[in-house]
């Protein structure tokens, strides 16, 4: 394999700072919640465009009827995650609400089990109660704060288990469907979802600020391609465990933005609980097996 011209871990670096801004740039756009999860989508697709019809538009044609089903239910997940998302960053805190955002591997375990009866190790059910402790303390948190931040914290975990499923849905795909073409067509469907939910909320698609046209466009470009791209090249050289856990620094760099763009401080619960979070989720994705040969060569 030939090596890289960036190291992988700086991509891996620039993709977390990337995906930390999103809940930042959420909030600085004066829109509705739909209207700026569309925005996103589409300018992502357009974004996308050029270089799938140069290098990709043939194998749409191959793609099965199945793939095409699962495809557009993932892109409709995914429409609905943002606008729950979005919403909750209206009523919690940026920290409480990226933190509860990244329980999404424990609602993955959930959902394999229950759909394709993959059997749950005992390491999952520790890691997995470790993080739900976590996530309760800040809803505790949050809940005596104020009824609107749990409520916020609530839309959160909904979002969470929305984006577990376009997960779910996205993984039978990419057996073989190419990433860029998945993408597409599910930004697409993502795309046209959340324009007929802005119609039918009666919201506006224009008269914006110029500066909300510009967190629409860094939403595509900072996060969405830039981010999640870096990771999906940086997993040709490293393991996807080691994105996996820098994907959990995302809250602790979206809370360190929210600080001073925002002026948001963190009480003692979102501290607590976000650090258990984050442990319990990483005792999820690190695999002890590999941990063990290390300490074994350098032993």
């Amino acid at each position: 394999m030939n090596k890289p011209k960036i190291p992988p871990l700086v991509a891996i670096l620039i993709g977390v700072i990337s995906v930390s801004t999103s809940a930042i740039l959420v909030k600085l756009a004066d829109a509705d919640s739909g209207v700026v999860a569309f925005y996103r989508m589409l300018f992502s697709v357009l974004l996308m465009m050029p270089s799938f019809l140069m290098y990709s538009r043939k194998e749409i044609f191959n793609i099965v009827r199945k793939d095409w089903i699962f495809s557009i239910v993932a892109g409709i997940f995914l429409a609905f995650h943002f606008i729950l998302w979005f919403e909750s960053l209206r009523y919690t805190s940026v920290a409480s609400s990226t933190v509860l955002v990244t329980l999404q591997p424990l609602f993955a375990i959930a959902g394999t089990y229950f759909c394709f009866k993959e059997p749950i190790a005992y390491k999952t059910v520790i890691s997995g109660m470790i993080a739900i402790a976590g996530s309760v303390l800040i809803s505790w948190g949050d809940f005596h704060v104020g009824g609107m931040a749990f409520y916020g914290d609530i839309l959160a975990l909904i979002a969470c288990a929305l984006v577990t499923g376009y997960m779910l849905f996205g993984q039978e795909v990419r057996k073989r469907v190419s990433l860029t073409t998945y993408t597409v067509i599910v930004y697409t469907a993502s795309t046209i979802t959340l324009f007929f939910y802005v119609l039918f909320k009666g919201e506006s698609f224009g008269s914006y600020p110029m500066m909300s046209w510009v967190w629409f466009a860094l939403l595509a470009i900072v996060p969405n391609l830039l981010g999640h791209n870096l990771f999906n090249w940086a997993i040709k050289w490293v393991s996807a465990n080691v994105i996996s856990i820098a994907i959990l620094f995302e809250p602790v760099g979206a809370s360190i933005l929210a600080y001073f763009v925002f002026n948001e401080h963190l009480v003692v619960t979102q501290v607590m609980g976000g650090a258990i979070v984050i442990i319990g989720i990483a005792l999820f994705v690190i695999d002890e097996s590999k941990i063990k040969k290390l300490f074994q060569k350098n032993s």
